[in-house]
């Protein structure tokens, strides 16, 4: 029975902090509070101390290995990740994969999707419009015609079958 009260209350917890990150202002409030302690306290200036260099083995040992800053020296070399074991073929395998990706993946891309033709017809009824008006231009017809249909086409009721109706314009 206790086994059962924990479980509803950690789901409780886990739909109470779903129901704060769902809110818009999650995004603006920082997840972490910093806190900057300030201390008031009065300063003393009679107070010194002397701060010794320190003397242990594996100071002199660190200090003999970060001597050597020498970019070329195989000790130095830090890897990219693709073949530590090959200095130039890691080299060669970071610069290739990074061109196709960067280079031909986003920027080629991004100006390929730039530059495809209209295939959802999205400016169809723009090159439609044009092309009616300059059919309208060569037939020495009015750009607009009042007259969208012919009225001689149009069957309007009589007055018998329109009755009461009221009829808005």
């Amino acid at each position: 029975m206790a086994s059962i009260g924990r479980l509803v209350n950690r789901q409780g917890r886990y739909f109470g902090a779903l129901s704060r990150l769902c809110q818009p202002r999650a995004a603006l409030v920082p997840a972490i509070n910093h806190n900057a302690y300030i201390s008031t306290s009065d300063k003393k200036k009679d107070v010194s101390s002397s701060v010794e260099p320190m003397q242990s083995p594996d100071l002199k040992r660190l200090t003999k290995h970060f001597e050597n800053t020498d970019k070329d020296n195989e000790e130095n070399y830090t890897s990219y990740g693709y073949d530590p074991g090959d200095r130039d073929e890691d080299w060669f395998l970071h610069h290739t994969i990074m061109f196709f990706t960067i280079t031909l993946g986003f920027i080629g891309g991004a100006f390929i999707i730039a530059y495809l033709p209209d295939l959802r017809f999205h400016d169809w009824c723009h090159r439609e419009a044009f092309l009616e008006l300059a059919r309208r231009e060569r037939d020495g017809l009015p750009l607009v015609d009042p007259n969208y249909v012919n009225p001689s086409q149009i069957e309007l009721p009589s007055e018998e079958e329109i009755g009461e109706t009221e009829i808005i314009i």
